[in-house]
């Protein structure tokens, strides 16, 4: 399944809605028929010399031209009842059809750089945080991205899944701040994990790896924000065990689901990664999977999200009643999480849900 968020057409900009097309159009047809119907002394006409500009911001070039042509046809023949503009008068419209047409033709240019803009960053993004695939060796995987910031694809959040020399491993993680601020942080963490998924024998390697990435850029003079940290957890599926090895870096524990039994499942937490994992590397919990158990990773802006009243998300209350959405999980928790806040949370959300191959 991709994953779901904004759609990238979104990113590159959309055609004016169909009603601003049809507006002018209506306008001109209902000016002309009210002059039509009103007495000969009310001369409702010159109302007409404002569409070409408002056709502008809807039309090409061409397109407001012909309006602009229509406009001066009705105002300059007398014999079409609707407008006896003259000289000056006339002259005025004309200039306004022509800076109307001028308008629309900076209008496309700029949209078109301004398409260009978006493709190009829409392109960057994706390759920063690509879909994951329904499948990643015997493990199944279905995520969900939002971020924060409006016309972004890409914010604070970050998973990812890859199959390497050791098994599948999993990492979803939570930068310090969210939207495009953060996104070089999630594009170093991502880095180091796909290089600790191939060279790392063991799963707290993988999360040293990620430790020393974010300590080694605090140093670094280039960096705006020097305290930089994460909280992540960072699964890995080992071939031919029935069995899941988790590592969390103080992030929110994931979820088991089991049946109708929904469960966290709690692991002894090392700490944030950026902050220097000193001492002992962190614990390595070793998990049973069972037929049917699928595992749902998320972030803080899922259960951090409050409604009206002040009141968290019940994710792991509300798991079991939406698991039976034939739409997916990953969508029907999206869903109930923008009804329950009443338009979405306003921080980056990330889920992924994950089975295994005889597991659900």
């Amino acid at each position: 399944m991709r994953r779901g968020r904004e759609e990238p057409g979104r990113l590159r900009g959309e055609p004016p809605p169909r009603w601003a097309r049809i507006a002018p159009a209506v306008a001109l047809v209902a000016l002309v028929l009210a002059q039509a119907l009103t007495p000969g002394d009310v001369e409702l006409g010159f109302f007409l010399a404002g569409l070409p500009p408002v056709a502008a911001f809807a039309y090409g070039a061409a397109g407001t031209a012909v309006f602009a042509a229509v406009v001066l046809l009705l105002l300059g023949l007398p014999s079409l009842g609707v407008g006896h503009a003259r000289g000056t008068d006339l002259a005025t419209v004309a200039v306004v059809g022509v800076l109307s047409v001028v308008i629309a033709l900076v209008r496309q240019r700029r949209d078109a750089q301004l398409v260009s803009v978006r493709t190009v960053a829409e392109a960057a993004q994706l390759a920063v945080l690509p879909p994951v695939p329904e499948r990643v060796g015997a493990v199944r995987c279905s995520g969900l991205y939002r971020a924060a910031q409006r016309g972004t694809l890409v914010g604070g959040d970050l998973y990812d899944v890859r199959a390497g020399p050791h098994g599948v491993r999993a990492l979803v993680g939570d930068v310090q701040g969210h939207g495009l601020a953060a996104v070089g942080t999630v594009a170093a963490l991502l880095g180091a994990f796909r290089e600790g998924v191939i060279d790392d024998c063991g799963l707290a390697a993988v999360a040293g790896r990620l430790d020393r990435r974010l300590v080694t850029d605090s140093k670094a003079a280039s960096v705006e924000h020097p305290e930089l940290f994460a909280t992540a957890v960072l699964l890995e599926f080992p071939p031919g065990l029935d069995l899941v090895r988790i590592v969390s870096c103080g992030h929110p524990p994931a979820l088991r689901l089991r049946g109708a039994a929904v469960e966290e499942l709690v692991v002894e937490p090392g700490p944030p990664l950026g902050l220097g994992l000193a001492g002992p590397p962190p614990a390595v919990a070793e998990l049973p999977l069972r037929p049917g158990d699928q595992l749902l990773l998320h972030t803080d802006g899922v259960t951090e999200a409050r409604d009206a009243a002040g009141h968290f998300y019940p994710l792991a209350a509300r798991v079991p009643v939406l698991a039976r959405d034939p739409g997916g999980l990953v969508r029907a928790v999206w869903q109930d999480l923008a009804a329950f806040t009443d338009g979405g949370p306003h921080d980056d959300v990330a889920l992924l849900l994950l089975s295994v191959d005889g597991s659900g």
